[in-house]
């Protein structure tokens, strides 16, 4: 029917019909959205291209490659000899000092190729100016050597394509070579690959718990990918590193966030910190001791300075008492006498040195009430029961 202008007209409104989604669709979307970055390995946010310069795309973009340069904002004095040595980070953890020609013009993020053997490597300024000579030093490396490598120039365009296709074809190579190391029956897990840059050498990274003779693998592994093929092994915390995971604290694994070295973690620093010796709760996803132990123990033993032996008794009038526990920082030490153990009594670390002196000299106290400190009843607030309560929000 025509419309005059006078009379309204009605439309037929559609309700939208219900889209469901399966949940191999929301696996493609997030595919799709979130494409696998090979470089990730590498630090970079994003893979190079070829049609725009690369110098400013991977200058600190938030990875835990980057090193902060302290001294950026001193300035330099007009007699210090400017140093020539730089530092290249390549795949995970692994970087190498350099030494630039005088007439490169080199910052932070570029993309360089070095010396290699064989051939020549890609890699990314890490590192420039007087924190590589701490870092030599920290190292105990020499500032001055013959024998470090050079750097050639920065990438050209054939270097960065070269390049790209190399770091593509690590994770097809890396699970090709499982796969021949099963079929050799080798006791070894593969767990990384790292292609040089040219794509004349690879570098398998494994763990075993055993010596492997992987003379027959390195033959094959050669005559699959037309390559030089080197073996390294790495240790469980370095596997865990580049594979990453969950904590048990609920955030990402420390080694695959921010930590670039690994420090020795013993049972001491767990007995220090009084922990119980629970291999399921002090072990790692590496199956390892947790890195974390070793965060507070300087904590933990710069307050145990000026305690009392907990091994001694204290000799009483009334009986002997063990000690029982400990609060290291609010210096308290529980006791009990032998008779009566389930009666824990507090006590300062001062009045118990002064027992200790007291039962040298061959002198007893009437008990140990009268050296008792009565401990200060904390809110559900300070002590954090609230936060453990589930129903803390039924009021609400």
């Amino acid at each position: 029917m025509e419309n005059n202008g006078n009379t309204p007209v009605e439309t037929e409104i559609t309700q939208p019909q219900e889209v469901t989604f399966e949940e191999s669709d929301v696996f493609e979307f997030r595919q799709a959205k979130l494409p696998d970055n090979p470089f990730l390995s590498r630090g970079c946010c994003q893979s190079p291209k070829l049609y725009h310069k690369n110098e400013t795309v991977f200058q600190h973009r938030c990875s835990k490659f980057d090193s902060h340069d302290w001294l950026k904002d001193i300035p330099e004095h007009p007699d210090m000899v400017q140093m020539d040595i730089i530092e290249v980070r390549f795949k995970n953890s692994r970087k190498d000092f350099f030494r630039s020609p005088p007439d490169l013009d080199l910052a932070i993020g570029d993309i360089v190729a070095v010396e290699a053997s064989p051939g020549h490597d890609i890699g990314l300024v890490s590192m420039m100016g007087e924190m590589v000579r701490f870092q030599l030093h920290r190292k105990h490396l020499p500032a001055s050597p013959d024998d470090i490598k050079k750097i050639y120039r920065k990438a050209r365009l054939t270097d960065i394509e070269k390049w790209i296709a190399s770091v593509e074809s690590e994770t097809s190579t890396m699970f090709r070579a499982r796969g021949i190391a099963d079929s050799l029956g080798l006791l070894m897990k593969i767990n990384d690959v790292e292609i040089q840059g040219d794509n004349t050498k690879a570098i398998f990274y494994y763990t075993a718990e055993d010596r492997v003779d992987f003379r027959e693998l390195i033959k094959l592994l050669a005559e699959e990918f037309k390559v030089r093929i080197e073996m390294r092994q790495i240790g469980a915390r370095q596997e865990a590193s580049r594979l990453g995971g969950i904590g048990s604290c609920g955030r990402e694994l420390c080694c695959a966030t921010w930590m670039s070295d690994f420090k020795s973690v013993t049972t001491n620093a767990a007995r220090v910190q009084q922990l119980s010796l629970n291999p399921q709760k002090l072990a790692g996803q590496c199956g390892k001791l947790k890195c974390c132990l070793n965060y507070e123990f300087d904590t933990y033993v710069d307050a145990m300075k000026g305690m009392p032996n907990t091994e001694v008794r204290l000799k009483t009038k009334r009986g002997d008492a063990v000690h029982q526990k400990t609060d290291i920082f609010q210096k308290i030490l529980w006791y009990s006498y032998i008779n009566d153990l389930g009666n824990l009594i507090p006590i300062p670390v001062e009045q118990v040195n002064f027992i200790l002196e007291e039962n040298k000299k061959g002198n007893s106290p009437e008990k140990l009430e009268d050296f008792s400190k009565p401990i200060e009843k904390k809110t559900a607030f300070e002590s954090g029961a609230v936060q453990d309560d589930l129903t803390r929000f039924d009021h609400l």
